[in-house]
């Protein structure tokens, strides 16, 4: 899960560096609003999840949206 969400970052915004699960979306990978809420569609797409528009504010790393994923995928 966390090539493919590394993948699917690097198609929003150009990373220098390492890419960890504590990097965090906006302070460390430069996303702005709109690339989250894309990222947010492909995510539902590619797991087959359905994203909550509140969760959103919480997930804050790349380590947190893999723990969200793992939640609704058990759901």
């Amino acid at each position: 899960m966390f090539e493919k969400l590394k993948e699917m970052i690097t198609q929003y915004v150009e990373v220098e560096g390492e890419i960890t699960k504590d990097s965090r979306f906006i302070e460390d990978l430069g996303f702005d609003s709109f690339n989250v809420m894309s990222l947010v569609g492909d995510i539902e797409d590619e797991f087959d999840i359905e994203v909550d528009e509140h969760d959103v504010a919480d997930v804050r790393t790349i380590g947190d949206i893999m723990a969200y994923i793992e939640k609704k995928q058990k759901e």
